[in-house]
């Protein structure tokens, strides 16, 4: 990033500011990180001008297209898909079409977006896209399909990007496109524009298409949240923010979602979909990632208190093998971004078939929001770090609301529901207990983090807890983990363990906690080190392990929301003491918008 804003600077050295511009950070999806893979990407158009693209997603069509350009004599500089769409968009410009447009009034279009929506319409693919013109140096057209894109609103000026995060610190005020939708925006002298919106030497203007050049209106929002709310506020780095962020976040989450004198769950968000819910008769949670694991422990919620059959699925593999859906199916999606390529096209399906979808997603207005039947939000604020760590625990605190509403309405009785209420009031302070144990978790990791394998084992509730601290700790610090119920280790991966392994048990008091110190002494036995997530007042785990993070006893319903709270600091801490980057793991992204 330096090299870049040195250049940048470079640049600017001995001309003036520019007033439009664009850029992307962006992983390698085709080719390798190297300058002439780096966007943008540029065409040349039939007279002689220059157009270049920023992309986020994948052109899947992307091969052919390119054979069709070089035979109309374009040249390939890069091993990207990208250079093909920018290609395709020169192929197709014509600039006396922009001459038409600026006559004509720039609520016209003009030439650069009629290409742009005319290259569109031969893509196939995700795509959210921003292009320029030599030819119009006041205009910038933007474009989206499968991944996510807004345009935050200024005074007088534009903000085009992936994540509210990036536009905050300029205005609050955003529109997000839709799948198909172009965005013209223009700014520059009013002369070179309709200015029936504003007046004074300088006007901007915006309009919303369709790739089918039908217009569309632009719904104009307010972000959500704040800048103080994506800084570093004093800590080293934002995922350990984040996790220190969680009793905050747990409040947020749970603020009037809970009557206390009636006892009960108020989810707003579900009001019209209360009977469809409570009548359902199977849910099937779907995610990727820690989403999939939030999904995995809302299947046992369900089943357990709320009786419903339930069934978490990656959506990755969802659509593609033809899944049952019978009627009175529900299907939850679960995504931080609500852009989630894979999620939002298992949504898609699952609806196609007849489910009502229903959505579990932290920001507001995203694609999977706006495209569910109902939903609820998880309210924890922005997360920046890439490793998730307070969506996960806003994801089951929202899958546990959820169960509870239900439940309440079929065989739950109030008395049980109030208790539950009251332990979800409470852990806000239980998580904030357990976040004091950060230096002594540190100096139990300092001991073993030079080991490359690991295992995280655990049982019921715990089993998707397992496997969630096994992906934190491989996604930040680069050591093999695997998570796995403590009983399939039996069943191959105890050939494993060998003398000084580090096996990381959720061993909280429970209904498996004594199958679970069985499998303790199995591992102890083929000199494995013991790391165990244990309850409070438990002194009989002291005997076999060699590290223990204590967690107050709760539900054991309830105890993922608080047993994971460990393993995140486990995983940042090997992090940090590995000397890694921890907020921006090698090869992975917040939002993972294509397939």
């Amino acid at each position: 990033m330096s090299v870049l804003e040195s250049l940048v600077e470079e640049s600017l050295a001995d001309g003036p500011v520019a007033h439009l511009g664009i850029a992307h950070t962006r992983w390698a999806t085709h080719g390798g990180a190297t300058e002439p893979n780096a966007h943008p990407h540029t065409g040349t158009t039939r007279d002689g001008h220059t157009i270049a693209v920023v992309h986020n997603g994948i052109i899947e069509n992307y091969a052919t297209l390119k054979k069709y350009l070089q035979d109309k004599g374009h040249t390939f500089t890069s091993e990207t898909d990208t250079e093909v769409l920018a290609k395709l968009i020169a192929q197709l410009y014509d600039h006396r079409e922009g001459e038409r447009g600026v006559s004509s009034g720039a609520g016209s279009g003009g030439a650069l977006e009629r290409a742009v929506q005319t290259a569109l319409r031969e893509v196939n693919g995700a795509y959210a896209i921003a292009v320029i013109c030599d030819a119009e140096p006041h205009t910038l057209v933007c474009a989206r399909k499968g991944s996510p894109l807004i345009v935050g609103v200024a005074d007088r000026s534009y903000v085009v990007a992936s994540d509210a995060s990036a536009i905050v610190s300029h205005t609050t005020q955003v529109v997000a496109l839709d799948d198909y939708q172009v965005v013209r925006l223009c700014a520059g002298p009013v002369d070179r524009l309709d200015t029936s919106g504003g007046g004074g030497p300088w006007a901007v203007d915006f309009r919303t298409t369709t790739i089918d050049n039908e217009t569309v209106s632009a719904e104009v929002r307010e972000i959500d949240f704040d800048l103080e709310q994506i800084e570093l506020g004093g800590f080293e780095h934002f995922m350990l923010k984040e996790i220190h962020e969680q009793p905050e976040s747990i409040r947020n989450c749970l603020r009037g979602r809970i009557d206390k004198r009636e006892g009960r769950v108020v989810l707003g968000g579900i009001r019209e979909r209360t009977r469809d819910l409570v009548h359902a008769k199977r849910v099937l949670l779907t995610g990727q990632g820690t989403a999939f694991h939030a999904g995995l422990i809302g299947e046992y919620l369900f089943e357990d208190l709320a009786k419903v059959p339930a069934r978490a699925e990656y959506a990755s593999e969802f659509r593609y093998r033809n899944p049952i859906i019978e009627e009175g199916a529900v299907c939850i999606a679960i995504s931080q971004s609500g852009e989630t390529a894979d999620t939002l096209a298992a949504l898609r399906e699952a609806r196609e078939r007849g489910a009502l979808a229903l959505g579990v997603v932290n920001t507001v207005g995203s694609t999977i929001a706006r495209e569910t039947d109902a939903g609820v939000y998880l309210h924890v604020g922005p997360e920046i770090g890439v490793a998730s760590t307070k969506a996960f625990v806003g994801q089951v605190l929202v899958l546990t609301l959820l169960s509870l509403y239900t439940g309440r309405r079929k065989f739950l009785s109030d008395h049980e529901v109030r208790g539950y209420l009251s332990e979800l009031e409470r852990l806000p302070d239980i998580v904030g207990q357990v976040l004091e144990q950060s230096d002594h978790i540190r100096a139990c990791v300092e001991r073993h983090v030079d080991r490359d394998n690991w295992l995280f084992l655990g049982r019921g509730y715990n089993y998707p807890v397992a496997l969630e601290g096994a992906l934190k700790l491989k996604e930040i610090s680069y050591i093999h983990a695997e998570g796995m119920p403590a009983a399939e280790m039996k069943h191959g991966p105890i050939a494993l363990i060998d003398d000084g392994m580090p096996v990381v048990f959720v061993a909280t008091q429970g209904s498996q906690y004594d199958k679970v110190i069985s499998n303790i002494e199995e591992v102890r036995a083929r000199g494995g080190r013991i790391l165990a997530v244990a309850t409070e007042g438990d002194t009989e785990i002291d005997r076999y392990a060699d590290a223990v993070f204590r967690v107050p006893p709760i539900s054991e319903a309830l105890q993922p929301l608080v047993t994971v709270i460990p393993l995140q600091l486990l995983a940042y801490h090997a992090a940090v003491l590995r000397g890694q980057d921890v907020d921006k793991p090698r090869n992975l992204a917040k939002s993972v918008t294509v397939e």
